[in-house]
């Protein structure tokens, strides 16, 4: 099966220091593969680099077994939902307003939404638990409110590759849990998913996962056989114990001696 996504030895520098080292990771339909690693680990800047708003220096990117490098912007908007972790918000839109503004790669030039695509943003802010703010201004709701609202923005969008970056910051246990049932749901359904997450919670959700260290794939692969204390310790710099559960793997942390 051709990957959805796939980063084939990226390098990729920033102000001449090398960030991304020979990355290679692949995406399938229907997977969602959590990418974790310490702070300043590469990961969002692995996350642009998939979106195609950063240019590797060396390596490729593609989608669907095309170059990134060779679709234009709108074509790769079709094909690709990028949720950033702090989004600017220059303008008071309503929550449905924004959401659907997930539906623009889809309209035609000086083309307005259709009621088939207000109905696509509707449909998002339900499953993420918001109709009910539709018509708030996102600048008069909580943190955590206006980022499920930038999520239900990358859903209308309905491409088949999805970008998130910490989409559970923020959230509380609730809404961290719903959030990741949605989006695993969302694999399910056939989408590929690439979420950046410091939450290892995230893992037992996930079909894969890859852990990221000095810009290099340390280790990739089911949650159990890549979440152990080698690894976390290689990765993390931390000791930790780690229980086997149905739900997916715990991490616990140890004191330092």
């Amino acid at each position: 099966m051709t990957p959805a996504l796939a980063l084939r030895g990226v390098e990729v520098r920033l102000s001449g220091r090398v960030v991304l080292a020979g990355v290679d990771l692949a995406l399938a339909p229907g997977e969602l593969l959590l990418l974790a690693g310490r702070n300043g680990a590469g990961k969002t800047t692995l996350l642009r680099t998939a979106a195609g708003l950063l240019a590797p220096v060396r390596g490729t990117v593609e989608l669907a077994g095309r170059p990134l490098a060779s679709l234009g912007r709108r074509e790769v908007a079709r094909q690709v939902a990028c949720v950033a972790q702090e989004t600017a918000l220059p303008f008071p839109f309503t929550a449905g307003q924004l959401v659907l503004l997930g539906r623009t790669p889809h309209l035609g030039l000086l083309a307005f939404e259709s009621r088939a695509d207000v109905a696509v943003a509707e449909r998002a802010l339900e499953r993420l638990g918001l109709a009910a703010l539709a018509d708030r201004s996102v600048l008069e709701l909580s943190g955590g409110e206006r980022q499920l609202v930038h999520l239900a923005r990358g859903l209308a969008q309905e491409a088949p590759v999805l970008l998130l970056d910490e989409p559970t910051a923020h959230l509380d246990l609730a809404h961290r849990a719903l959030v990741l049932g949605c989006l695993r749901d969302l694999a399910a359904e056939g989408r590929a998913l690439l979420v950046v997450s410091h939450d290892l919670f995230a893992a037992g959700f996930a079909n894969r996962v890859a852990l990221l260290a000095e810009g290099r794939i340390l280790a990739a692969g089911a949650p159990l056989d890549v979440i152990r204390p080698d690894h976390l310790r290689a990765a993390f710099g931390v000791e930790t114990e780690v229980i086997a559960t149905p739900a997916g793997p715990v991490v616990l942390p140890q004191p330092r001696r």
